[in-house]
Formats: C-alpha cells, structure tokens, sequence
C-alpha cells in the first residue's frame, strides 16, 4: 500500500491574520502520558469536478481556521520546569497540508474494513510519533482516489484538544471552506483556558480510580496483542438492533432501569470481544472510554472549551462474570462508571494524573471512543458530506464511528487477534447478545 499512494506537495500553512506570539501552558489532563499521540480522523468523499479549485479553498479555509485556533499551528514542548506538564509554543509556525494522489483506492473501498491494520497508513503520510520532537500537531493530507473522490485525513494531536474540541475545529474549518459561516459558528467562542481544569483545593484520598490500578495478567494479555497479527473488522448496528439490545438489557435487569445505546452496545461488544479472546474465567477485564465532563464540573466550562475535558470510565469484572451474567450485568457496569464521575471525582482524577502521573493500565483492557456523537458525518468542505467516516488505521482501539445517510446507525471498528477473529464477528453479530 506505501507505494500505491504518491504525494505530490507539501505545504506549511500559516494563519491568515496576525497571532499572538506566546507560550500557553497545558492543563493537567491534557499533559497526561497516554494522550501524546495524534488523533487520526478519515473522512472519504464522492468524486470531486474541480480539484484544483477544491485544493485551493481547502488550504485558504485552514489558514483563517487557524486564526482562532492559533495554537494548532504552534509547537508542543515539555515546560521548562519539568515534571511532565507540556506547553505550546506559538509563534505561527504552521500546520502541515499534504496532497497526494492513489492510483489503487476508490470510495467503495472504504464500505469494509481493511485487510490489515495499516492498509490506508499513508493517507496520512506524516505519523508524528512523538509531538515534543517539534513536529506540527496539526497535519492534514488530501488524497485524490482513482474513481475521482477525495480523502481528507486529519491528525490533530490529543495533548492539544479531545475529540469534541478538534470536531468543532472541523467544523470551523468546513464552513469557512464553503465560505458560509452559520450562526452557531458565528457565535461559538473558542475557549483555551486550560487553568480551568488544573489541580485546585486538595480532594479527598477516598475516592477509588480502578481505570489506573493494576491487575495481574493471567494469560500472557499484553504478549498476545503485540505479538499476534491484529484482524480490523467492521460490523454497522442499525436503529433497530440498538433497541432489541436496549430491551435485553432492560427485560433482564431492575425494574425501571433504562440504558443509553451507548451503553448497551460497549457492554455488548465488549463481552463480545472477551468472549472470543478465550481468556482465563478469573482474568479481570477492564472496559474504558471517555466521559465529557464539560457539564459535570462545578462550576460548567464554557461553551467552546477545546482542551481534554475528559476522564476515563471503568467498567470492571472478571471474565467469568461477564460471560455468564450477561448484557444486564455490563451494561449495568457501563451505567455505574458513568454516574460515579461527578466533580469532587473529576478534581480527584486531576490530582492522580498531576502528582503521581497516574496512567491507565493495559492488562485485560478494551478501550472504546465514541465518534459517532462528534457531527463527523455531517462535514461538508464545499463537495458534499463524506461517503466513509473512520480512522486512518483501523487497531486495537474500538472506535464507534457514525454511518453516512443513516443517523440511527453506528459502526464499531475494532482490530481483534487473528485467532479471535471468526468468533468475535460471529459473537458480535448474533442475535443472543
């Protein structure tokens, strides 16, 4: 696949007005170890009449985007005073725009999963591995398809911004490409203010974080993963089956108990995914995923805040539990790790990842990120909205990505050893969840 896609230039791009020249400081949870890697949006178009005129607007679109979001177009360093804590250095030195062309992908290849893990690595040819070497933390790359559609992959790096803050910098970026900026971009404000979520009064030590405590690993859990080929696999729920799992859920457990269809659907490929891994019954298995606390801090950050406004909830069991209890039992699991984040937790979490650099453990562990909230399917550059929404590699992590012209549906991708394979996607497509 490496040499079936060419690019053809590289450019630097700049903000378009004036910027301040300063060094921003990095919040606690955005200085966090495990989140220096680059978020890597893949969004496939239909094909495109005029790609000269089209590669123009997108690159004049970036550098006004990069206006309000001027630290994007910095660089991120370890602050002088060590520690860990991080910050951006903003001096306009720009993103990086790449245009390439493929004489082997078209729109229907992205309808499946593809067959390896990095089989569109190079729609994003830059893979900043590490931030702090001075790489720009904002790389974009427009790929031209053989059938005429485009590829836009996005890397924004994750110490600078979660996904609901670099989703609205899309959006951003999107309308100014269409050169019609709606009211709600015209009144959104662009919040850095990452002093808002830095360690404040001491809370208490009483407060249990399981997502960053350690648990032994009885089956050779992390040997498996980095030594067995990873299988990328794409399974699309539809409105319909997320009810029929919703009402398992809910005929099984407590009367009166409602589940999101998030929380169903985690709690059903989760058990999915540990069923077909074959692990020792007394393994402990962790499922995690991000939970917003914009609203559940006191007081709420404001509209526009595109730092990490994120912790990380832990559904927690034994592998024996999880198979024989049930959807009712994980979703139940799913459900509590969300209401036990309020914010004398959240202030708690900001003490562990500040003092004692607490980090979350990979042993047992899925971890699940919900794109389908983020309005991803809904960019529109000036050539209609994407065909595909995904990540550019397709790994380990479980992404839950929304379906083009189906707003009910949802798609989970996720890599799964190769031995595990056939029965995960037997299990996670079965009627009997």
């Amino acid at each position: 696949m490496g040499s079936l896609v060419h690019v053809k230039e590289a450019t630097v791009i700049t903000p378009s007005d004036q910027t301040p020249s300063c060094v921003l400081s990095l919040s606690a949870l955005d200085s966090q170890l495990f989140l220096r890697f680059t978020i890597e949006y893949l969004l496939v178009y239909s094909p495109v009449s005029d790609p000269v005129s089209l590669s123009d607007r997108l690159k004049s679109a970036l550098s006004r985007a990069l206006v309000p979001y001027f630290p994007f177009s910095g660089r991120v360093r370890e602050k002088p005073t060590g520690g860990g804590s991080l910050e951006v250095n903003c001096r306009g030195q720009g993103a990086l725009f790449l245009e390439a062309v493929t004489d082997h992908l078209t729109c229907l290849d992205f309808h499946k999963a593809p067959r390896h893990v990095t089989s569109w690595r190079k729609l994003l040819s830059l893979n900043v591995v590490d931030v702090l070497a001075g790489a720009p933390p904002l790389v974009l790359q427009l790929t031209w398809l053989r059938d005429g559609g485009a590829a836009l992959a996005v890397g924004v790096n994750h110490c600078l911004s979660d996904g609901i803050g670099s989703a609205e910098f899309l959006s951003l970026f999107a309308e100014l490409s269409r050169d019609s900026l709606s009211q709600t971009e015209l009144k959104r404000r662009h919040v850095w203010d990452r002093r808002l979520l830095n360690p404040s009064s001491p809370v208490r030590d009483s407060l249990n974080h399981p997502e960053f405590n350690r648990v032994p690993d009885l089956c050779g859990f992390v040997n498996r993963f980095n030594a067995e080929r990873l299988v990328p696999t794409s399974v699309v729920f539809e409105k319909q089956r997320l009810l029929e799992l919703k009402k398992l859920a809910s005929r099984l457990g407590e009367s009166g108990t409602k589940h999101t269809s998030f929380e169903v659907l985690s709690a059903h490929v989760w058990r999915s995914w540990a069923r077909s891994l074959n692990l020792p019954s007394n393994q402990t298995v962790k499922l995690l995923f991000s939970i917003n606390v914009r609203d559940r801090v006191k007081p709420s950050l404001p509209a526009g805040f595109y730092g990490n406004a994120f912790v990380v909830g832990c559904a927690q069991t034994t592998v024996k539990d999880l198979t024989e209890k049930g959807l009712r039992h994980a979703a139940k699991l799913v459900k509590q790790a969300k209401e036990r984040v309020g914010d004398d937790y959240v202030r708690s979490v900001v003490e562990a990842v500040s003092k004692v650099k607490a980090c979350p453990d990979s042993v047992g562990v899925l971890i699940i990120s919900q794109w389908s909230r983020l309005g991803l399917e809904k960019l529109d550059f000036g050539f209609g909205k994407p065909v595909h929404v995904g990540s550019v590699c397709c790994d380990r992590y479980c992404l839950l990505v929304p379906v083009p012209e189906r707003s009910d549906a949802v798609k989970v991708m996720v890599a799964v050893p190769s031995s595990a394979v056939d029965s995960y996607e037997n299990l996670v497509t079965s009627p009997n969840a």
